[in-house]
């Protein structure tokens, strides 16, 4: 019985420090979060060319009664 006892000694020892630091890792207190570098997210100045086309709302993409009149 002893040599069980000494035989097991070493994994139990392995566990209780596996143990300990996994509980150290879990209740510790969170790592502030990074920030984002400064060049991260840089926007251009300006605003959009002047020979782009301009975007349209889905609801105003479609012609309306009024102006398939005017066409026709």
């Amino acid at each position: 019985m002893v040599y069980v006892a000494v035989l097991l000694l070493p994994g139990v020892g392995l566990l209780l420090f596996t143990m300990t630091y996994l509980e150290d890792r879990l209740f510790a207190e969170p790592v502030p979060a990074r920030h984002a570098r400064r060049r991260h997210l840089r926007l251009l100045p300006g605003g959009r060319r002047a020979h782009s086309a301009p975007r349209l709302d889905p609801a105003s993409a479609a012609p309306r009664p009024a102006e398939q009149e005017a066409a026709a």
